[in-house]
C-alpha cells in the first residue's frame, strides 16, 4: 500500500506540473495575442494619423491652389476686359473720325455755307458723338463689371464644389481606412481565435495522453504486484504442504506410538482381569480342576490378546492410510481454496482497472465535449461581434456621409441663396478660362 501511494503521489505530482506547464503556455499565449491585438490597434492608430496628417496637407494645398486658380482667372477676365476695353475705344475713335470727315465732305460740297456754321455744327456732332460714346463706354464697363463680379462668384461656388467632392473623396478614403483596418482586426482575431482553438486542443491531448500513459503503468505494476502477490501465495502453499508432507512420517509415528501405548494399556488392563478372573475361578474351583481352568483362561486371554493386537494393528494401517488421504485432501482443499481466492481477487483487480479506465475514457470525453462546447461559444460570440462591429462602423460610415452631404447641400444652397439675392441668378453653366488658354 505505501508503494501504491507513493506512486500515486508521483503521477499526482506530474499531471500537476503538466498542468502548471500548459498554463503558463497558455497564459504566454495568450500574451503574445494581446501584444498582437495592440500592435495593430497602434498600427490602425498610426495609419489613421498619418492619413488625417495627409489629408490636412492636401487640403491645405487645394485650399492654396483654388486660391491661386481664382487670382489667375480674375486676372485673365481683367485682361480680356481692358483689351475689350482698348478695342472698344479705338473702334470708338475710328468711328468718330469717319463721321467727322464725312460732315465736312458734306460741308465742302456746298460751299455757301459760312464757316461759322460748320465750325458750330462740327461741334455739336462732336459733342452729341462723344456723349454717345461716353454713354457705350460706361455702358460697357457696367457690364464688365456684372460679368467680372458673376464669374467671381460662379469661381468661388465651383471653388465650393470642388471642396465638396474633396471631402467627399476624402471621407471615402478615410472609411475605406477604416474598414481596411477593421477587416484586418477581424481577420487577425480569426487567427488568433484558431490559433487558441489548436493549442487548447493539443493541451487537452497532451494531458490526457500523459493520464493515459500513468493509468496504464498503474495497472501494469498493479498487475505485476498482483502476480507477484499470487506467486508468493502459492509458494507459500507450497513450502507449507511440502513441510507437512515431510513432517507426516513423525506424526504418523507419533500416532502410531499413542496407539501402541493405548494397546499396552489395555493388555494390561485385560491381564488385571486375567488375574482376577484366574484367582475367582481358582478359589470357587476344586483343587483338581486348577490346572484345566488356567489352562483353558490362558487360551482365552491369548486368544483375546491376539484379537486386540490384530484390531490395533489394523487400527494403526487405517490411521495411516486415513491421515495420508486427509492431508492429501486438506492440502488440495488448500490449494484450490488460494486459487479461487487469488482468481477472485484477480477479476476484481480487472474490474477495478476498467472501471478506473471506463471513467478515465469517461472523463477524456466530457473534458472534449466541454472544450468544444467552449470553442463553440467562443467562436459565436467572436463572429457576433464581428458581426455588430461591421453594423456598427457602417452605421457609423452612412451617419457621416449622410450629416456630410447635409452640411455641403446647406452651404450650398446658402451661397446660391446669397447669389439670387445679389442678382447673379444661376452661376453653375458658365465656363472659365483653363491655364494653358493664357
Amino acid at each position: 500500500m505505501s508503494g501504491y501511494k507513493r506512486m500515486r503521489r508521483q503521477h499526482q505530482k506530474q499531471l500537476i506540473a503538466l498542468e502548471n506547464r500548459l498554463k503558463a503556455e497558455m497564459d504566454e499565449h495568450r500574451l503574445r495575442l494581446q501584444k498582437e491585438v495592440e500592435t495593430h490597434a497602434n498600427h490602425t492608430y498610426i495609419e489613421l494619423e498619418r492619413l488625417a496628417k495627409r489629408h490636412t496637407v492636401h487640403t491645405d494645398k487645394e485650399i492654396k491652389a483654388a486660391t491661386a486658380e481664382e487670382k489667375r482667372i480674375q486676372q485673365q477676365i481683367i485682361a480680356q476686359q481692358k483689351k475689350e476695353l482698348t478695342t472698344f475705344v479705338d473702334n470708338q475713335k475710328k468711328e468718330y473720325r469717319l463721321c467727322k470727315d464725312k460732315i465736312k465732305e458734306e460741308m465742302n460740297e456746298d460751299p455757301s455755307t459760312p464757316k461759322e456754321e460748320k465750325q458750330e455744327r462740327l461741334s455739336r456732332h462732336k459733342e452729341m458723338v462723344q456723349h454717345s460714346q461716353a454713354e457705350d463706354e460706361a455702358h460697357l464697363l457696367d457690364q464688365q463689371r456684372l460679368v467680372y463680379d458673376r464669374s467671381c462668384r460662379a469661381l468661388k461656388r465651383r471653388t465650393l464644389v470642388k471642396r465638396h467632392e474633396f471631402e467627399q473623396e476624402q471621407m471615402r478614403e478615410e472609411l475605406n481606412k477604416k474598414k481596411t483596418q477593421k477587416e484586418m482586426e477581424q481577420a487577425l482575431m480569426i487567427r488568433q481565435d484558431e490559433s487558441t482553438q489548436e493549442l487548447e486542443r493539443r493541451q487537452l491531448q497532451t494531458l490526457q495522453r500523459l493520464r493515459v500513459e500513468l493509468i496504464l503503468l498503474q495497472h501494469q505494476t498493479e498487475l505485476e504486484n498482483q502476480e507477484e502477490y499470487n506467486g508468493r501465495r502459492q509458494r507459500e502453499l507450497h513450502r507449507k504442504h511440502a513441510l507437512e508432507q515431510r513432517q507426516q512420517p513423525r506424526n504418523l509415528k507419533m500416532l502410531e506410538m499413542q496407539i501402541k501405548k493405548q494397546f499396552q494399556d489395555t493388555c494390561k488392563v485385560q491381564n488385571k482381569q486375567y488375574k482376577a478372573l484366574r484367582n475367582h475361578q481358582l478359589e470357587v474351583s476344586p483343587k483338581s480342576e486348577h490346572k484345566a481352568i488356567l489352562k483353558s483362561l490362558k487360551e482365552e486371554q491369548t486368544r483375546k490378546l491376539a484379537v486386540l493386537a490384530e484390531q490395533y494393528e489394523q487400527s494403526i494401517n487405517e490411521m495411516m492410510a486415513s491421515q495420508a488421504m486427509r492431508l492429501e485432501e486438506e492440502q488440495e482443499r488448500e490449494c484450490q481454496a488460494l486459487k479461487q481466492q487469488l482468481q477472485q481477487e484477480m477479476e476484481l483487480l480487472d474490474a477495478y482497472q476498467s472501471k478506473t479506465k471506463a471513467q478515465t475514457e469517461g472523463q477524456h470525453e466530457r473534458e472534449l465535449q466541454m472544450l468544444e462546447q467552449k470553442v463553440s461559444l467562443r467562436r459565436a460570440h467572436l463572429e457576433q461581434k464581428i458581426e455588430e462591429e461591421l453594423a456598427s462602423l457602417q452605421k457609423e460610415s452612412t451617419e457621416r456621409i449622410k450629416q456630410l452631404f447635409e452640411r455641403q447641400e446647406r452651404e450650398l444652397d446658402a451661397f446660391d441663396a446669397e447669389s439670387a439675392r445679389l442678382g447673379f441668378g444661376s452661376l453653375g453653366s458658365l465656363d472659365f478660362p483653363k491655364e494653358d488658354d493664357r
